[in-house]
């Protein structure tokens, strides 16, 4: 019986190593499984001498049924991963014994029968080397190596074989998962973004002409939607209801209960009745249906402008009281007369209402905490004090404040990626 090593001959330690220095940096750059396997398949025809390679898998298969998954006698490739439908499958046989064997094993002399499910794989050949591939301590995947000559396997460097190809496997193995999360997260992103389109297209297409006060607004979230919610009612009588919100939580759940809060925003009854009613309706429907168990909750600030009067009245679920500019005096002042605790809360809050009269010049901000908790990189809050500076200028319209505000607090956060969302609505009455 004559053993070779596997190893070619025609090669020397120096010669071996550059070659494997070689392979290592190809296989390093690959991003596709597919390719990598066939990059390394090519490259170990220099190491060893093989007639035959078949690949084997009994993932998701029940025994004794093994599928082919590659062989070096097809012609064309075919993907493992991308076309399953077109890899052969074999119902027992020697493949079959030899995979669920989870054990590797070198059969000499070696010769199959006719009938064997594996036979026009595996005639012709006299000598094989099974490989098994562990994944949970079974082996899900094997492969096999044919010579046509007997006695060509030398089981000194079994082990050898087996510790290379389960750390190649592992690494493919690695690629086809990382692939697997980049579809998913790719498919994610997808609906994410279908999510963040229909949440903007709940908010205003376009700000309201109202007589006695201009308005301005801008919407920013932490990641794809989110869960702030601004909005302009048109109401009975001239009036214009004003309403901004904050959904506990971020992402997807809270634009999903965005959605909401705008369904039930939309079909209040009562039009115009105080916004103190507004508030103990939302507060009831969505104790009702949607808060309670789960701990969401919402803060919410609602005001009815009159613009003949410029009367602001408003009442508030515990959401940052606006900041208004008395251009008269130079004062700023919060807008926290009608206080108490947030929607989802309590199962019957005794919400009320408080009147403001404004003066032309006078300037409300209206926003969420995801603008006054903007941290910079040392921790620091933006706060009420940055926000109320930007009031400073009486005279400037409300698409100047909101951009003053939008760029210090880009400043104040060195442009670091919001971590809440932020909303900007500025009243300047006229």
């Amino acid at each position: 019986m004559r053993v070779e090593n596997l190893a070619a001959p025609d090669l020397n330690w120096e010669e071996r190593l550059l070659a494997v220095m070689e392979m290592m940096r190809e296989m390093s750059k690959q991003t596709d499984p597919q390719l990598m396997v066939q990059q390394y398949a090519a490259r170990m025809k220099r190491f060893r001498r093989i007639d035959r390679s078949i690949s084997l898998s009994r993932r998701d298969l029940p025994a004794p049924q093994v599928k082919i998954t590659r062989s070096t006698a097809w012609e064309d490739s075919v993907n493992p991963w991308k076309e399953p439908d077109k890899l052969p499958i074999l119902n027992g046989g020697i493949l079959s014994e030899l995979i669920y064997g989870d054990e590797p094993r070198i059969i000499e002399d070696f010769c199959v029968s006719p009938d064997d499910p594996a036979a026009r794989y595996l005639e012709g050949f006299s000598s094989l080397v099974a490989i098994p591939l562990l994944d949970q301590g079974v082996a899900l995947n094997m492969v096999v190596h044919l010579r046509r000559e007997s006695g060509t396997f030398d089981p000194e460097l079994l082990p050898e074989h087996v510790w290379t190809a389960n750390l190649f496997g592992r690494a493919t193995n690695s690629l086809v998962l990382a692939d697997k999360v980049k579809t998913a997260y790719e498919e994610i992103d997808r609906e994410l973004k279908a999510v963040a389109a229909i949440q903007r297209s709940l908010l205003p297409a376009k700000l309201p002409d109202v007589p006695s006060l201009h308005l301005a607004a801008n919407y920013e979230t932490a990641r794809r939607a989110g869960g702030d919610y601004y909005d302009f009612i048109p109401l009975g009588q001239g009036l214009l209801g004003i309403l901004i919100a904050d959904v506990s939580g971020h992402g997807t759940p809270a634009a999903v209960m965005m959605a909401v809060m705008h369904s039930i925003v939309h079909n209040y009854p009562n039009d115009p009745a105080p916004p103190s009613q507004m508030l103990s309706f939302l507060n009831q429907k969505l104790m009702a249906h949607y808060v309670g168990v789960n701990g969401t909750f919402v803060t919410a600030f609602y005001g009815i402008f009159d613009p003949k009067t410029r009367r602001l009245t408003y009442s508030s679920a515990g959401h940052n009281p606006p900041r208004m500019r008395r251009c008269g005096n130079q004062t700023v002042t919060a807008l926290d007369g009608a206080q108490q605790v947030p929607l989802g809360v309590l199962d019957d809050p005794e919400f009320v209402s408080h009147t403001e009269q404004l003066a032309p010049g006078d300037q409300i901000v209206f926003y969420t905490d995801g603008i006054t908790e903007a941290s910079s990189p040392a921790g620091e809050m933006f706060g009420t004090a940055r926000l109320d500076r930007a009031l400073a200028a009486c005279g400037a319209e409300p698409a100047e404040i909101v951009e003053i505000v939008r760029k210090q607090v880009e400043a104040h956060t060195a442009g670091l990626p919001a971590s809440d969302d932020r909303t900007l609505v500025v009243a300047r009455v006229v």
